[in-house]
C-alpha cells in the first residue's frame, strides 16, 4: 500500500479525471532517488483500470538509441498508426524501424505519436506513464513533450517521473510539476511496521526518519537490514544506519554479498538495454554464468523475471552495480550481450555494446556505428545518429576518415541546435583534413552555426573563404556557398573579406540550366544590396525571381528560401506573399514544423506591410505556438515580435507592451543569430508605436532600426515621428533614402512614402502637391496601411488649412480603411479629425465581425480550403479531435451549423 501521498494521488486523479473529460494535459512528478516516484506511478496504473495504459521508461544505456522509449510506449496501440494520414504513419514507422525509405522528419515523427495517442483515446481514455524520464532518448524526450504540450482537447494523460539533482535532466519546460519530499511520520510508521512485521516504537521511527531524510525507498531498505529486535526498540539501533552511504550503497553491499555468479549477472542486467531476458540470460552464459546465478539473484530481490522481460528492482541497482564494476569488466560484459543482440532489430543495441567493449581503433565497431548513425538519421533521430559518429570517429586512426565521420556528426548535432557541440566537432573536423570539398563542407556547416548562433559577420568571413577555396575544385559547391554569403551581406554581415562573390560563379548563358541562371542572378543581385545599388540589384533580382517557378522546392529548398528574401530587396509584396506561400504549402503537404514556422514569420513581413494584419496575427499565433511546443525558443522570437506590432498597430496596450519584453527575454537567454536584428527592430517599431504621442520617445527605437525590411515596414512613422520631434534633418534623410530606393526598384510604395514624407516637411500648395503625388503612387500598390496614413495626414493638413469639405473624403476614406484593419489608435485620430472638419463620425458596430482566435482563424481558412478534419490537423500539428473542437468553436461564433455555409461568409 502506498503510504503517505494523498495530496500527490489527488492530483494525479484530477489528471485522469480531466483527461476522461476530454481535457487532456501532463504532470511531471520530481524528486531525489527513492522518493516513491515509481510507486505512485505503479499506484496509478493498479487504479486507471478502466483506460488505456501505456507505459515506457528512460534506461541510461538506451540514451543513445533514437525514439527507443517512444516505441514501447505506443507499441501496443500501433494498429491505431493505420488511421493516420500517410506521411505521418510513414514517418513514425521508419523513425521505429518498421519500414524503410527516406528519411523521418523529427516532427511528422512528432505529430504522429500524438495522432496515434489521440486515436487509441477515441475508445478509452489513454493513461501514458513515463518513468525514468531523465534517461529519456534524446527523441524519445523531445517527442513526448510536443506530445504533453498539443493535448489540451484530447482523452489522455501523461505522467512523466524524473530525478531531480541527476547528471542528465529532463527539461520539461512549463508544464505542470509535482515536487516529491519525504513522507511524514505517521506514513513512515505504517510503512515500516509493514516491511518490518512487528510495531515500530515512535522513538525508533524519529530515529529512522533523520536518519534517512524520510525517503521511502531508504525506510523500505532499514526495514529489511534491520533486526526485529532493532526495529521493536528491544535492541539499541546501530550507531551508523546501513544507509551512511545512501540507497545506491546498500543495493551495492546486498549485491557484494551474493556469489559471485549472481554478481556477474546482475552486472550483464544493469549493462543491458533490451529488457529481455533471454539476452542477459545468454550473455551471461557467454560469460560462464548458469542458472544458478540467474536464481540467486531473483531470490535477492535485486532482479525479477516476468514472462520474457527482466527487470531490476530500481533504476538505483542499475547505477550502482555498473557504477562500481571495474573498465575491463564492463567492456566484458558488453562485448557478451553484444554477442547475445543477433537479430536485424537489435543492429543498433549491438554496435553500441560493441562500442562500449573497445577502446582502441576498431574497423568493425565503426563498420557497426555508420550504419547505427545511418538508421537514426532515417529515424529522423539526429542526437543518436551525431553521437555514434562522435564515438565512430574515436574509434577511427586520424586523418580523412576521422575528419569526415567527424563533419557528420557535427551536422547531425547542428540539426537538433547542438550549437557548441556541433561548432566543436567541426573545428576537430577541420583539424583532421586537407581536402578541400570536405574543408568547405566543415566551414560551410561553422558558418551556419556562427550565424544562427554567435556572429553572423564572423559567418560571412567563413563561407566565403570556404568557396574561394573549393572553387577551384567544385565550383556547385561554390556557388551554393557564394549565395549564402551574399545573402549575409545583404542582411547586414560585414566581414572585410575582399572575397567577391559573384567572381567565384561562371557565367550563366541563356541556355544554362534555370538553377545556375537562378543562382548567378540571386547572386549578383544580392550582392549589390550591401552598397545601396538598387538599380543593378533589381535587374538582377528581378531575374532570378522570373525563374522562380521552374526551381525544385525541395532539391533547391535555400534557392527558394533566398529568392523568398529577395522579394523584401524589390519592395514587392506580392512576390515575398507568392514565395513564401509556395514554400508553406510544400511545408505543411510534407509535415516540416521548422520551415512551416519558417514561412510563417517570413510571410509576417508583406502581410503587415499590406494591411493582412488578420492573417499575420493568426499565422505569427501559430509559429509561436508551434516554436513553444517543439521547445525551441529561439523560433518564438520573431512571432512575439510580430505579434507585439500588430498589439501596438491595433491599440492592444498591455500586450503589446508584454510582448516587447519577453522579445528582450528571449534575445537575453538564446542566441537567435542572423535574425536578430529584424526580431529586435520589430520590437522597437512596437515601442515607437506605443509612444507615438511623445514624438522624441517615439523616435528614439525608431531611428535605431537597422534591418531593411522592417525599416521600410515603418517608414511612414520614422518620416512623421522625425518631423514632430523637430528632426527635419532625419526626415529628409529618410526621405532620400526611399526616394532612391523607389527609382532603383519601381517600387510604388516607397515612391508613395517618399511623396508623404515631402509634404509633410513642406506647407502651402507645395505640400499638397506631395500629398497628391502621395496618393497617385499608392494607387498602384498593395499598402493599404500606408495609404491610409497618407489620407489622414493630408485631412489634416487641408482642414488645419480651413479646408474643411476638401478634408472630408480623405479622413472618411482613411478612418474606413483603420476600422478594416482595426488599427484603433489610428481610426480615433481619423474621427476626431472628422468631427474638428464639422461632420459627425459614427462608431462602427462591433459586432459586425465574430473574433476569432488565430487558430481557429487557421483552421478556417484551411476548411475553406476544401481539406478534411484529418487533413487540417496534419497540416496545424493537431489531433483531428483538436481540430473539431475549434470548428465547433468557429460555427458557434459566426452562427453556421456546416462547412457549406462557413465556406459562404466572407470571413477575415
Amino acid at each position: 500500500m502506498l503510504q503517505g501521498r494523498e495530496r500527490e494521488r489527488a492530483a494525479v486523479a484530477a489528471l485522469l479525471e480531466d483527461a476522461a473529460a476530454g481535457r487532456g494535459g501532463a504532470l511531471v512528478l520530481r524528486g531525489q532517488p527513492g522518493v516513491g516516484k515509481s510507486a505512485l506511478l505503479a499506484d496509478t496504473v493498479a487504479r486507471a483500470t478502466a483506460d488505456t495504459v501505456l507505459r515506457t521508461q528512460g534506461i541510461e544505456s538506451e540514451s543513445p538509441l533514437a525514439f527507443a522509449a517512444l516505441h514501447r510506449l505506443l507499441r501496443p496501440v500501433m494498429a491505431c498508426a493505420d488511421r493516420l494520414p500517410p506521411p505521418q504513419a510513414h514517418a513514425l514507422r521508419t523513425a521505429f524501424g518498421e519500414q524503410a525509405g527516406g528519411e523521418a522528419d523529427r516532427f511528422l515523427v512528432f505529430l504522429a505519436a500524438l495522432s496515434v495517442l489521440a486515436e487509441a483515446a477515441e475508445q478509452t481514455p489513454v493513461l501514458a506513464v513515463v518513468d525514468d524520464a531523465h534517461w529519456l532518448d534524446d527523441a524519445s524526450a523531445a517527442a513526448l513533450l510536443f506530445v504533453a504540450r498539443r493535448l489540451q482537447n484530447e482523452r489522455v494523460a501523461l505522467l512523466f517521473a524524473a530525478r531531480t539533482g541527476d547528471v542528465r535532466g529532463f527539461d520539461s519546460g512549463d508544464l505542470p510539476a509535482l515536487e516529491l519530499g519525504g513522507i511524514d511520520r505517521e506514513a513512515a510508521g505504517a510503512l515500516l511496521s509493514e516491511r518490518a512485521g512487528v510495531p515500530v516504537p515512535a522513538e525508533v521511527r524519529d530515529a529512522l526518519l533523520a536518519g534517512t531524510g524520510a525517503n521511502p525507498l531508504a525506510l523500505v531498505e532499514l526495514a529489511e537490514a534491520l533486526t526485529a529486535e532493532q526495529l521493536s526498540g528491544a535492541a539499541p539501533l546501530p550507531e551508523r544506519l546501513p544507509l551512511t552511504g545512501g540507497v545506491e550503497r546498500a543495493f551495492l553491499d546486498r549485491c557484494r554479498r551474493l556469489p559471485a555468479e549472481a554478481q556477474q549477472l546482475l552486472l550483464v542486467a544493469a549493462a543491458d538495454d533490451s529488457g529481455r531476458a533471454a539476452v542477459v540470460r545468454q550473455a551471461a552464459q557467454g560469460l560462464g554464468v548458469g542458472d544458478d546465478g540467474l536464481e540467486a539473484a531473483e531470490r535477492s530481490g535485486l532482479l525479477r523475471v516476468e514472462g520474457a522481460a527482466v527487470e531490476l528492482r530500481h533504476p538505483l541497482v542499475r547505477s550502482a552495480v555498473y557504477g562500481a564494476a571495474t573498465s575491463s569488466g564492463r567492456r566484458r560484459v558488453h562485448r557478451a550481450l553484444a554477442a547475445a543482440l543477433t537479430g536485424p532489430d537489435d543492429a543498433d543495441r549491438r554496435a553500441w555494446h560493441l562500442a562500449a567493449s573497445v577502446e582502441e581503433p576498431d574497423e568493425d565497431v565503426v563498420a557497426a556505428l555508420d550504419a547505427a548513425a545511418e538508421r537514426a538519421v532515417a529515424r529522423g533521430g539526429h542526437e543518436a545518429a551525431s553521437a555514434a559518429w562522435e564515438r565512430a570517429a574515436e574509434l577511427t586512426p586520424a586523418g580523412e576518415q576521422r575528419a569526415r565521420r567527424l563533419c557528420r556528426a557535427a551536422h547531425s548535432a547542428w540539426l537538433t541546435a547542438q550549437q557548441v557541440r556541433g561548432r566543436a566537432l567541426a573545428e576537430a573536423g577541420l583539424a583532421l583534413t586537407a581536402d578541400p570539398g570536405l574543408r568547405a563542407e566543415l566551414r560551410r556547416l561553422r558558418a551556419h552555426l556562427e550565424f544562427h548562433g554567435a556572429s553572423q559577420d564572423e559567418a560571412h568571413r567563413m563561407v566565403l573563404e570556404a568557396a574561394a577555396e573549393v572553387a577551384p575544385h567544385d565550383r556547385r559547391q561554390a556557388g551554393d556557398l557564394a549565395l549564402l554569403g551574399a545573402a549575409l551581406a545583404a542582411s547586414g554581415a560585414r566581414s572585410g573579406s575582399p572575397i567577391d562573390p559573384t567572381a567565384l560563379l561562371p557565367p550563366a548563358g541563356p541556355d544554362a540550366p534555370d538553377r545556375d541562371r537562378c543562382l548567378v542572378a540571386l547572386v549578383h543581385g544580392l550582392s549589390a544590396v550591401p552598397r545601396r545599388d538598387w538599380r543593378r540589384s533589381t535587374a538582377s533580382l528581378r531575374a532570378a525571381v522570373d525563374l522562380a517557378d521552374r526551381i525544385d522546392g525541395v532539391r533547391d529548398e535555400d534557392v527558394l528560401i533566398n529568392l523568398g528574401v529577395a522579394a523584401y530587396f524589390l519592395g514587392d509584396d506580392d512576390v515575398a506573399l507568392r514565395l513564401q506561400d509556395r514554400l508553406l504549402h510544400h511545408a505543411r503537404d510534407t509535415g516540416g514544423l521548422v520551415t512551416t514556422v519558417h514561412a510563417l514569420t517570413r510571410r509576417n513581413i508583406p502581410e503587415l506591410a499590406t494591411g493582412r494584419w488578420s492573417a499575420a496575427a493568426a499565422g505569427a499565433g501559430e509559429a509561436l505556438t508551434l516554436a513553444e511546443n517543439s521547445g525551441q525558443p529561439v523560433l518564438a522570437a520573431w512571432p512575439t515580435a510580430v505579434l507585439a506590432v500588430l498589439a501596438a498597430l491595433r491599440g492592444e496596450t498591455a500586450r503589446a507592451t508584454r510582448h516587447p519584453a519577453a522579445v528582450e527575454a528571449i534575445v537575453a537567454s538564446s542566441a537567435l543569430g542572423i535574425v536578430t536584428e529584424l526580431v529586435t527592430d520589430l520590437a522597437r517599431w512596437a515601442r515607437g508605436l506605443l509612444d507615438a504621442a511623445d514624438p522624441a520617445a517615439a523616435l528614439r527605437p525608431l531611428e535605431r532600426l537597422g534591418s531593411l525590411p522592417v525599416a521600410h515596414l515603418a517608414a511612414v512613422d520614422r518620416v512623421e515621428a522625425a518631423v514632430r520631434a523637430g528632426r527635419d534633418d532625419l526626415a529628409r534623410q529618410r526621405v532620400a533614402d526611399l526616394t532612391a530606393f523607389a527609382e532603383g526598384t519601381g517600387a510604388a510604395w516607397a515612391a508613395a512614402v517618399a511623396a508623404h514624407g515631402r509634404a509633410v516637411l513642406a506647407e502651402g500648395e507645395e505640400a499638397e502637391g506631395h500629398f497628391r503625388a502621395a496618393l497617385a503612387a499608392h494607387e498602384d500598390s498593395p499598402r493599404l496601411p500606408s495609404r491610409a496614413r497618407t489620407q489622414l495626414a493630408y485631412g489634416r493638413a487641408l482642414r488645419r488649412a480651413r479646408r474643411r469639405v476638401d478634408a472630408r473624403p480623405h479622413l472618411r476614406a482613411a478612418l474606413a480603411a483603420f476600422e478594416d484593419l482595426g488599427a484603433a489608435p489610428w481610426a480615433e485620430l481619423a474621427r476626431q479629425e472628422l468631427r474638428a472638419s464639422g461632420e459627425t463620425a459614427r462608431r462602427r458596430d462591433a459586432v459586425a465581425a465574430p473574433e476569432l482566435t488565430p487558430q481557429e482563424q487557421q483552421v478556417v481558412r484551411l476548411v475553406r480550403q476544401g481539406l478534411s478534419n484529418r487533413d487540417v490537423a496534419a497540416q496545424l500539428f493537431l489531433s483531428p479531435r483538436t481540430i473539431d473542437f475549434h470548428l465547433r468553436n468557429v460555427f458557434a461564433k459566426v452562427g453556421v451549423a456546416s462547412r457549406t455555409e462557413m465556406a459562404a461568409l466572407a470571413l477575415d
